[in-house]
């Protein structure tokens, strides 16, 4: 497994690959190993939207877990750029109790590329497992201008 790091307004991000798709994004990331032609792409992508230029990533991904966890983080990745949903909504689809839409989204191995940043609790934010938390979502939130409420 490869990683390349990329400096963002939300942290030093890790983009890992392995067997020709991305598997992780992690805080406090660092080169390790010879970037391939999908890490550079990952890390172009990553600044294009840190620099608000782009809205969807076209990666491949590998999400590891069972089927309920690839589920889940196939919901997030349904969620259009500036918008967000319920952890209750993802349940709702998946007819599986919200707790576990909550942890598999804990559990996202690949966040900001699939934006768990845009599931929300029924009452509005929740806890973010990045760095800095519930901060760094809103962080990212605000840069997609998603929740008015936030702004």
């Amino acid at each position: 497994m490869g990683m390349i790091a990329v400096d963002t307004r939300f942290g030093r991000l890790g983009i890992a690959e392995a067997d020709g798709a991305i598997c992780a994004v992690t805080w406090d990331g660092r080169d390790d190993g010879a970037p391939t032609a999908l890490l550079t792409e990952a890390a172009a992508q990553m600044r294009a939207y840190d620099a608000g230029r782009l809205r969807v990533f076209d990666l491949p991904l590998r999400v590891g877990g069972g089927a309920f966890q690839r589920a889940v983080c196939e919901a997030m990745r349904a969620i259009p750029f500036g918008e967000t949903r319920t952890y209750g909504e993802i349940a709702g689809d998946l007819k599986v109790p919200a707790r576990a839409v909550g942890r598999a989204c804990g559990g996202n191995p690949i966040p900001v590329i699939i934006p768990c940043h845009r599931v929300m609790g029924a009452n509005g934010l929740t806890g973010f497992s990045g760095k800095g938390g519930v901060e760094t979502k809103v962080a990212l939130l605000r840069h997609e201008g998603a929740g008015g409420f936030l702004l």
